[in-house]
């Protein structure tokens, strides 16, 4: 007889492997709609002021506190040279975040360009330009990255990254929990340990990525630069750097715990279990009834240690893995959205909860399906021992579930006014699929019965005899023919085990549903990583209601201030006007008009008048006449303008008798 393979671990891998594949794709779709959490909510100048005076310094306002270098903040002028100079200053006091970076002195008219870049609270870089001109607009060269920071071919790594991450974690925690506390023989069954030491190496492999990744992710975007050690010193200042080194670390102590509980741990379970089997053919048939007893009690005592030893040994494990567990779910809820916003002491708690719940129910999940698939004959006692943890898990779930939801959607309009809250409800729509598969697998898990012998069992059995009383007949041992009985027996156990686990209607049904549930969970866990990149509705709507509030809001008046050349057409007739009206608003203003000749030198003239219009509401022209306070010089402080507008300004010169000119510009007061 020739071993054949079983097709089902080959089948279970080929669907692992097309929906990680579809998981990718997915992931990378929801990736793009992600964006930051901290916001530019204010800057001065605005984006798109035009001022008279180049200011001094740029200020720029956030929604919430972020981390910049002392080159996060760039000022360009329109030939793109840097014009900032000194440190960046942080402005920040009480719940404001601002930041400043000082101007070059005396610069010249035109458009100048902002360009900053920052990592916000909850680890995730964000970025962005605006533009302001000094004296007028003009044309500019300079240039910003097209490319968001975060995004690009390195940002879908790091979120794919990210993701692989989420499942490590998972598979680690969640087959552990399995073992400790459904099938503790399974500590023993090498489907099971592949699948939380890969969930280890996974996670590890991941936590390495995300810190060589974070230089190019948060800064240049630049795949090269993840070999960058400068910057990899600057990540490890960061919260997020301490919390992946923390990371790295707990996964040292979690390497420690898997190789007790493969090792020390399935070792004690295989003794107690051979302990409790033993006894009943233990006594002499030719003893005594005294020896009996006695060595009878012997084997009570014995297997009385051995379970005494093995749970002493199982607390141990729970409790030590419970801690590393809690410690790596905390580097996540210390560096990402718990650690921001509102109640930040209940949140990451909660959401440390949140992580061990779904680790505990889905990495649970994956194991089963591992032990249905590939281990048939685990008992019906560890399928529902497995039931009542997942349904424990889920009520954790939505208690932790429904208050972050709360604290991070804020309001009914925002579930689908906001990116996040259309994504936490196809997150919720998917959970209640899984709800439903998982009512499904409890189904299946009732109408389990314990394992008996089939009719298979007894065929193999008689198969196993038969090649049994072959190698007796054979005389002498032969190495040769002693590894072809042992070939033999092996196949003869496969078929058994593959014949069992066919006949058994109710584990098939199981395995079925337990397989849609993993498929799911798959999808779940894609949807969760993108709402982790992607800013919490709350904030979102915080920002719509500001930048509604500021274009509700009259824009601030600001002072006129006009330079125009003249030609009256007589002698001495060229000149310079130079106008300012402070503070062009309704009601009563202050008027300067300065006339200069050709020379720059003040130029006396025999007449200045000004008129105002507003064509829109038929106002006007309103004559002012100012009064003449040095040569070359008018002004008046009682200039009444009646209401806010586009106003025609028109000011008039005389040069001589017969020689005048009208200047006119439209002007906005108020």
């Amino acid at each position: 007889m020739t071993a054949t393979a079983p097709r089902s671990g080959t089948r279970l891998i080929r669907l692992l492997l097309v929906g990680a594949v579809l998981i990718v794709g997915l992931f990378g779709a929801l990736s793009g709609t992600a964006s930051a959490h901290a916001a530019l909510t204010g800057s001065d100048p605005k984006d798109g002021a035009v001022v008279d005076v180049a200011p001094r310094d740029v200020t720029l306002t956030f929604s919430e506190q972020i981390a910049m270098g002392d080159d996060s903040i760039r000022v360009l002028d329109p030939s793109s040279k840097r014009v900032d100079v000194a440190k960046m200053r942080d402005l920040s006091q009480g719940g404001t975040v601002r930041y400043a970076v000082g101007l070059k002195p005396g610069l010249p008219d035109g458009t100048y360009t902002v360009a900053w870049q920052a990592v916000s609270a909850d680890s995730h870089p964000v970025s962005g330009a605006f533009t302001f001109s000094v004296g007028a607009p003009s044309a500019t060269t300079a240039t910003v990255p097209d490319q968001e920071a975060g995004g690009g071919p390195v940002g879908t790594l790091y979120d794919t990254v990210r993701y692989l991450s989420y499942v490590g974690f998972i598979l680690l925690v969640g087959g552990a929990a399995f073992v400790l506390a459904c099938w503790q023989r399974g500590a023993s069954v090498r489907p099971l340990q592949r699948l939380v030491v890969g969930g280890w190496v996974t996670m590890t492999a991941a936590t390495l990525l995300l810190l060589l990744l974070r230089t190019p992710y948060t800064g240049s975007g630049e795949l090269g630069d993840m070999f960058d050690l400068g910057g990899l010193s600057d990540v490890l200042d960061t919260k997020t750097g301490a919390a992946l080194v923390s990371r790295l670390l707990l996964l040292g102590a979690a390497a420690l715990f898997i190789a007790v509980l493969f090792g020390a741990y399935a070792k004690r379970v295989t003794e107690a279990e051979a302990e409790s089997g033993t006894g009943a053919g233990t006594g002499s048939e030719a003893g005594s009834e005294a020896e009996s007893e006695t060595g009878s009690e012997r084997e009570s005592e014995r297997e009385s240690d051995a379970e005494k030893a093995k749970a002493d040994l199982t607390f141990g494990l729970s409790l030590g893995g419970a801690v590393v567990a809690a410690g790596i779910a905390g580097t996540w809820a210390l560096s990402e959205h718990a650690s921001t916003g509102i109640q930040t002491g209940l949140a990451m708690p909660l959401d440390v909860l949140h992580l061990l719940a779904v680790a505990v129910w889905l990495g649970g999940l994956v194991s089963l399906l591992v032990a249905l698939f590939r281990a048939p004959d685990i008992e019906r006692a560890a399928v529902r021992r497995f039931s009542r943890i997942a349904f424990g898990s889920v009520v954790v779930l939505a208690v932790t579930g429904l208050y972050q939801s709360w604290r991070q959607v804020g309001s009914w309009d925002a579930w689908t006014d906001t990116s996040y809250g259309r994504l936490l409800l196809v997150k919720v729509g998917l959970i209640s699929v899984l709800l439903g598969a998982a009512w499904f697998s409890r189904r299946w898990t009732g109408l389990l019965g314990e394992r008996a012998k089939t009719d298979a069992d007894a065929g193999t059995e008689a198969e196993a005899e038969e090649v049994e009383e072959e190698a007796g007949a054979g005389g002498g041992p032969d190495p040769e023919r002693a590894g072809q009985l042992a070939r033999q027996r092996t196949a003869l156990a496969t078929a058994r085990k593959k014949r069992n686990r066919d006949a058994d209607t109710e584990r098939s049904g199981l395995r079925r549903s337990v397989l849609t549930e993993a498929c799911i969970a798959l999808v779940v866990l894609a949807v969760t990583t993108a709402l982790t990149g992607t800013e919490p509705g709350r904030t979102q709507e915080k920002e719509v209601g500001r930048a509604s509030s500021e274009a509700a809001a009259p824009a601030p008046a600001r002072p006129i201030s006009l330079t125009e050349p003249f030609d009256t057409g007589g002698a001495k007739g060229k000149g310079t006007l130079r106008f300012t009206l402070d503070p062009a608003r309704p009601g009563a203003n202050l008027m300067h008009v300065w006339i200069d000749g050709p020379d720059g030198k003040p130029m006396d003239v025999p007449e200045v008048k000004v008129a105002y219009t507003l064509k829109s509401e038929q106002i006007g022209p309103l004559p002012v006449v100012p009064e003449r306070l040095a040569a070359g010089h008018w002004s008046t402080g009682n200039v009444q303008i009646p209401m806010p507008g586009d106003w025609q300004l028109q000011v008039t010169v005389r040069t001589s008798d017969i020689d005048q000119t009208t200047i006119e510009q439209n002007v906005k007061i108020g």
